[in-house]
């Protein structure tokens, strides 16, 4: 990537297309938007063909998030047979609009162990690889970091399974990972230590590369809530973005507040503001 894409999660919440949402996102100098596929994989090809143009024409960027009905680690096989079948189809139809990558939520514990967990994430990635390879298909897949204690996706897990894939890097939800640990993880010294870390065990092009989630977040003992807007929650979205700057990340930065464009204009501000 050749530099820090500011993207809103969805179409702006003023817009109710395509069409108008990538308007209103030339209109406030954003760099494109993250396609939600919450329910299910569903996109016309009009608005396949749609992205495509309008992204290849004007230097803007797509990302993809898969369906939320995922859990790779299920108790039941049809259940995890379903959910690699998710992610495959999100890959697919994200390839054909040009998209940079897609993500997930990839787990629950379910009881299990974290290593057991883990074989199980892997064991599926293993078949999401081998039939993405067969289908021609090149696309980023990245495990995201989740925001409750119960679900698989800290920091460790997500950057280990990329060591173990070539095809996959982490999607680092910096709001998750503060609310998964109960409210750390959110000074200027933690966000180094988390760019710090993904540098050394994965090299810098997976900082050259990046696919990152950020808005306000509330949160108790189990973890996530409700996404808040930066302003009204404990977020620290500014030593945050120095550190993106600092580190010379390059990539994707999806704002995904309740009202997600106007938080990311303000990220995008303070950022070309360093």
């Amino acid at each position: 990537m050749d530099k820090l894409y500011f993207l809103t999660a969805g179409i702006p919440t003023t817009s109710k297309t395509y069409a108008d949402g990538f308007q209103n996102l030339m209109d406030l100098k954003l760099d494109g938007l993250e396609v939600e596929f919450v329910h299910g994989v569903r996109i016309s090809s009009d608005s396949v063909d749609l992205i495509k143009k309008t992204t290849s024409e004007n230097h803007l960027i797509t990302t993809v998030h898969a369906p939320y009905y995922i859990n790779l680690s299920a108790q039941e096989e049809d259940k995890i047979e379903a959910s690699i079948q998710r992610i495959v189809e999100t890959a697919v139809a994200a390839s054909k609009f040009n998209a940079y990558s897609i993500t997930y939520h990839a787990a629950f514990y379910m009881g299990k162990s974290r290593e057991d967990t883990y074989k199980a994430v892997f064991n599926a990635n293993e078949i999401i690889a081998k039939t993405l390879e067969q289908e021609k298909i090149k696309i980023w897949v990245r495990p995201e970091t989740t925001g409750k204690p119960s679900q698989w996706g800290d920091l460790e897990e997500v950057v280990r399974l990329s060591k173990d894939f070539e095809h996959v890097l982490p999607c680092i939800d910096f709001s998750h990972l503060h609310a998964r640990s109960g409210g750390e993880m959110n000074s200027y010294d933690d966000f180094a230590r988390i760019f710090e870390y993904i540098d050394t065990e994965l090299g810098p092009s997976a900082l050259e590369n990046f696919h990152a989630h950020l808005a306000g977040i509330e949160y108790g003992a189990k973890g996530e809530k409700r996404h808040l807007m930066l302003e009204k929650s404990d977020m620290n979205y500014k030593d945050l973005i120095k550190a993106f700057k600092k580190f010379a990340v390059k990539g994707a930065l999806v704002c995904e507040s309740p009202i997600m464009e106007q938080d990311a204009v303000m990220l995008k501000k303070y950022y070309e503001s360093l």
